[in-house]
């Protein structure tokens, strides 16, 4: 990883700048709800220390939002801006997110990416994460808003 980028723990100052970048990025699967400035705060609170942002010259180059139920450790929103791609932050974030987790005593982590995130995909499999055959995801909404 280049030597001016910093790690660090996301705050809800941080809000502004990482939804842009979500925002950005093509397939992040952004909640109507969830993902608002209070949905992202109430996560932060519940998961202190566990979600992380990439800087470098003053200027967001990444984010992660990451937090565990206690037993397991989940990545949900991860990305890197487009022109610090390749660098290493990625795997920096991931690093700092493994640590973390590892620190609360969580001991496996999961995530979910889209089939057709190709880039995503192979990020993450270079990253030690392996797609599982024998799962099938499921989800439900509990509020129609929440798109």
């Amino acid at each position: 990883m280049e030597r001016d980028v910093t790690i660090r723990v996301m705050t809800g100052e941080d809000y502004p700048a990482v939804y842009k970048l979500w925002k950005e990025v093509p397939g992040m699967g952004m909640r109507s709800l969830d993902d608002t400035e209070q949905g992202i705060g109430r996560f932060l609170a519940r998961n202190p220390g566990a979600c992380f942002v990439a800087e470098t010259g003053g200027e967001l180059a990444g984010a992660v939002l990451s937090g565990h139920d206690g037993r397991r450790g989940y990545i949900y929103h991860a990305a890197v801006r487009e022109e610090y791609r390749h660098r290493g932050i990625g795997k920096a974030l991931v690093q700092a997110v493994e640590a973390a987790m590892a620190g609360q005593g969580i001991t496996k982590i999961a995530l979910v990416a889209y089939k057709t995130n190709e880039g995503g995909n192979r990020f993450w499999e270079e990253s030690g994460f392996f797609p599982r055959e024998d799962l099938v995801y499921r989800d439900k909404s509990l509020n129609r808003e929440n798109q």
